[in-house]
């Protein structure tokens, strides 16, 4: 079992024989193993040199007992799974630079679909590991391929320092548990911004190869996906990820309180009233901003009236209009 990280089967036999008695003598293991005095004196050498056996006493006779396993063989562990992540990371860039080479001397291989949630959530899975600069997203609701809350990739590319936009549907937000999936996003870097309507899927990364669904969500059978490489085509998709993006409404987590001034009327709203204030520029009802926020829909509509009241106006359309104006969020 432990062969993969450098314990042959005899030794890791002999280690655990001396677990379970705790300390032993040469001739008691032989016994208990049915081995020659040879062997068993060959492979605690073994194990002596990987840390994982100490004599008691200085006699050459002296009894042998067991030393924890998990700081030698983890220190092994740990050094075989980062040759295995740069191995796979090599691997996904040289199937990159493949299909590069392929596209630029085939027209074919501009455009790759696949099919299968499974292959799709690869995909992404590789593409996301692979970024080094930047990753795009349109998130509608009820995601094809991979839950927000499945994207553990995400993080691990933030803290690598790899850019993230997204824009969400506000449908999307409506879901349970979808607005703390993206504060949870959002807190570790992400750019969140929510738009009444969404023309399509899509993830691009890197500004180089993007993915998007080839048939309409409703659509039976398993989901297909254009992998689209460097093209007039992807260009297009960029230029209409940014158009939505200027027009997109930003969301902000939760958090400590952080303030913004507000250079018309010198207000500054918190973080909670920030929070609010984004939720309601993007359309969430009173109800489903209540049941994120936890309080009362009596609470959201008493805060509201509040911030109308500092705005100077008596209309929502009018606080709206002065949240944007005042940069309030």
């Amino acid at each position: 079992m432990l062969e993969v990280i450098g314990l042959t089967p005899a030794e890791e036999e002999l280690y655990r024989c001396l677990v379970q008695l705790t300390r032993a003598r040469v001739e008691e293991l032989a016994e208990r193993l049915h081995r020659p005095r040879t062997d068993v004196l060959t492979h605690l050498d073994a194990l002596r040199a990987k840390g994982l056996v100490l004599p008691v006493g200085p006699e050459p006779d002296a009894p042998l007992r067991p030393l924890a396993p998990d700081v030698p063989l983890g220190g092994v562990l740990l050094r075989q799974q980062e040759a295995l992540e740069t191995a796979r990371a090599s691997v996904t860039q040289l199937a990159e630079e493949y299909r590069a080479a392929m596209r630029r001397h085939d027209a074919e291989h501009l455009v790759e679909v696949i099919t299968g949630t499974r292959m799709l959530r690869e995909r992404l899975r590789d593409l996301q590991n692979a970024a080094r600069d930047e990753v795009l997203w349109f998130c509608r609701a009820n995601p094809l391929a991979m839950p927000g809350q499945d994207n553990v990739e995400e993080f691990h590319a933030l803290a690598r320092g790899v850019r993230y936009r997204a824009i969400y549907e506000r449908e999307m937000l409506l879901e349970p548990g979808a607005l703390q999936d993206v504060e949870q996003g959002v807190r570790a870097g992400e750019q969140a911004r929510v738009l009444d309507r969404l023309p399509v899927r899509l993830a691009i990364v890197d500004g180089r190869t993007a993915v998007c669904p080839l048939v309409p969500d409703r659509s039976s059978g398993e989901p297909s996906a254009a992998v689209i490489g460097r093209s007039q085509l992807l260009d297009a998709l960029l230029a209409l990820f940014e158009s939505h993006w200027r027009t997109a409404t930003p969301l902000r987590s939760a958090g400590p309180a952080e303030r913004r001034a507000d250079p018309a009327a010198g207000y500054r709203p918190d973080a909670d009233e920030a929070r609010l204030l984004s939720l309601f520029v993007a359309g969430v009802p009173d109800k489903s901003i209540a049941s994120q926020l936890g309080v009362s829909r009596r609470t959201v509509q008493r805060r509201l009236a509040d911030l109308m009241a500092i705005a100077g106006v008596d209309t929502r359309p009018g606080l709206a209009f002065q949240v944007a104006r005042r940069d309030w969020i």
